[in-house]
C-alpha cells in the first residue's frame, strides 16, 4: 500500500513537473516576439553593417591595413580627435560646479537655469554650427569685436591652423555642457541630506563637505557622463564639418577620424580603404571604454 502511494505521488509529481515545463515553454516564446523588432532592428543596422565592414577592410575592392598603418592621416585625425575629446572633458568638472550652484537653497528660477543650459544640447548641430560661424567670423564675428574692445586683435579662427579644432571644441564642450548639467544635478539630489548635517555638527566647511561628500558620491555620474562624453567625442563629425566647411584648406589639417572615414569612403571614392578606418575607430572606442571601465573600479564610489 505504501508502495502504491509512493507511485502514485510520483506519477502525479511527474505529470506536474511536465504540465509546468510545457507552461515555461508556452510562456518562453512571448518574450522573444516582443523583442524580436529590437532584435531584427539591431542586427540589420548594427550587428551587420558592422560584420559587412570587417569583411570589406579586408578585400581587394580598397586596401589592406598595411597602408592605413603608414598613413600619416590616421596618425594626425586621431591626435585631432583626442585634442577635441580633452577639451570636451572640460565640460566634466565644469558641469558639476554648475549643477552645484542650481542646487544651492533658496536659487530662484533654477529649473529655468537648467532649460537654458540643456537646450544647446538637443539644438540641431547645424544650426548651432551656423550661429558659431557668425561669432568666430574673423572680420565681422562677435569674438573678435568683443576682443577689440580691450585691444586685442583676434585670428580667423575656423581659417587659421591650431585655432580652428580649439574653436569647433569649444562648440562642442559647450554643446554638452547641459547634459552633463542634467545628470550631475540628479545626482546631487541623490545625496542624503543627512551627510551634510553630520558633517556640519562637526565643524565641516563648506569646501571640505564638497570635497568629502559630494565628489565621492557623485562618482557614479561622473564616470557615466565621462563615458558617454568619450564615444561622443571620438565619433564627432557634423560640428567639424558644419563649422569648418568643405572647402576650408586647413580641413585636412584638422579633420578627426571619422571625418578621415568620410573623406576616403565618400569623397575619394576608396571603399575598401574606409572600411578599415571605420574598423579602427571601432577599435579605439572599445578599448577607450573598456579602460574606463576597468579604471572605474578604483575611484568609484558605489555605497
Amino acid at each position: 500500500m505504501t508502495s502504491f502511494a509512493a507511485r502514485l505521488r510520483s506519477v502525479r509529481a511527474t505529470r506536474r513537473d511536465g504540465a509546468e515545463a510545457r507552461s515555461r515553454r508556452r510562456d518562453g516564446v512571448w518574450p522573444w516576439l516582443f523583442v524580436l523588432p529590437l532584435l531584427i532592428g539591431i542586427g540589420t543596422f548594427f550587428i551587420w553593417p558592422i560584420l559587412q565592414t570587417f569583411y570589406f577592410s579586408f578585400t581587394e575592392w580598397g586596401i589592406n591595413y598595411g597602408r592605413l598603418i603608414a598613413d600619416p592621416k590616421l596618425y594626425g585625425s586621431i591626435g585631432n580627435t583626442l585634442l577635441y575629446t580633452v577639451i570636451v572633458l572640460l565640460g566634466v568638472p565644469i558641469g558639476i560646479a554648475l549643477a552645484a550652484l542650481l542646487n544651492l537653497p533658496g536659487l530662484r528660477f533654477a529649473n529655468f537655469y537648467r532649460v537654458l543650459f540643456f537646450l544647446p544640447y538637443i539644438a540641431m548641430p547645424t544650426a548651432v554650427a551656423m550661429v558659431w560661424r557668425i561669432i568666430f567670423n574673423g572680420d565681422f564675428g562677435v569674438l573678435n569685436w568683443t576682443l577689440s574692445l580691450v585691444g586685442i586683435d583676434g585670428p580667423y579662427w575656423t581659417s587659421t591652423p591650431g585655432f580652428a579644432l580649439v574653436a569647433v571644441a569649444i562648440v562642442g564642450l559647450w554643446s554638452s555642457l547641459g547634459f552633463a548639467v542634467i545628470v550631475f544635478g540628479a545626482g546631487l539630489k541623490a545625496i542624503p541630506p543627512e551627510y551634510y548635517e553630520a558633517a556640519e555638527i562637526d565643524g565641516a566647511s563648506q569646501w571640505r563637505r564638497f570635497r568629502s561628500i559630494t565628489v565621492p558620491l557623485l562618482t557614479p555620474s561622473i564616470f557615466f557622463v565621462t563615458v558617454v562624453t568619450t564615444i561622443s567625442s571620438f565619433q564627432f563629425f557634423d560640428l567639424l564639418y558644419a563649422i569648418l566647411g568643405s572647402s576650408n584648406p586647413i580641413l585636412p589639417k584638422s579633420m578627426s577620424l571619422v571625418y578621415f572615414f568620410y573623406r576616403e569612403g565618400f569623397v575619394v571614392g576608396d571603399k575598401g580603404y574606409a572600411a578599415a578606418i571605420a574598423m579602427v575607430i571601432l577599435v579605439i572606442i572599445g578599448l577607450a571604454t573598456l579602460v574606463q571601465f576597468r579604471l572605474q573600479r578604483k575611484w568609484v564610489v558605489n555605497d
